[in-house]
């Protein structure tokens, strides 16, 4: 396995809920990571759950992420918000993964990052490509995630790092990125500029496949 595919597998788990199975595979995820390249932020943010109370970890994770602050797990809030053109979208994503020979049978949307991220680790072509589609959301995460004190920017770095080209240093270049793609209404990056607020999407956490 090539190492952006390990990369973006450990950091699947990271960004998940941290329940008691994160805790038991601390030390495997640690040993996968041994070595390999961009899995530095990874590493330190295992370091962190591992000395962190599980309550403490699960806390500060629903407290991160949360449209309410601009942050965000799911790909398809930053493109289309809360639109009918999010449901046609989360349509088309599940059919990419049943092309290739995954039925998305899980409690989360497909947009769900840890899975979109199981996803492109496990078919790298057409996985990446969903991530540089997204890649400007991707990136305000990110820089959402640098202004607050929390050790899952390293994750979200470790994912971007996993994209072809550097990653954007501000708003407004993370903003160019999303308009130098293909043209469309970019409803969810409204939050960063004028716009509504958009709900956070009622589901319930991931199933998960072992790395």
């Amino acid at each position: 396995m090539n190492p952006d595919a390990v990369v973006r597998l450990v950091a699947a788990r990271c960004l998940t809920y941290p329940d008691e199975r994160l805790y038991a595979e601390l030390q495997l995820l640690r040993h996968v990571l041994e070595g390999v390249r961009g899995g530095g932020g990874l590493a330190a943010f295992l370091d962190h759950a591992e000395r962190t109370a599980p309550l403490e970890l699960a806390a500060h994770y629903t407290d991160t992420f949360d449209t309410r602050n601009r942050r965000c797990l799911y790909l398809t809030w930053w493109t289309d918000g809360d639109t009918r053109r999010r449901g046609l979208s989360l349509v088309r994503i599940k059919g990419l993964y049943r092309d290739h020979g995954l039925e998305f049978d899980s409690d989360e949307l497909p947009d769900f990052l840890p899975a979109a991220l199981e996803f492109a680790a496990r078919h790298e072509e057409p996985g990446t490509a969903l991530l540089q589609e997204h890649r400007a959301g991707l990136e305000l995460l990110r820089l959402a995630l640098a202004g607050v004190d929390t050790p899952y920017t390293g994750v979200l770095e470790a994912v971007c790092g996993t994209l072809p080209g550097p990653s954007p240093q501000t708003k407004e270049e993370a903003k160019a990125l999303a308009r130098s793609g293909p043209p469309r209404e970019l409803v969810g990056l409204e939050p960063f500029g004028p716009g509504v607020e958009l709900p956070w999407p009622t589901v319930s956490r991931a199933e998960r496949t072992p790395v």
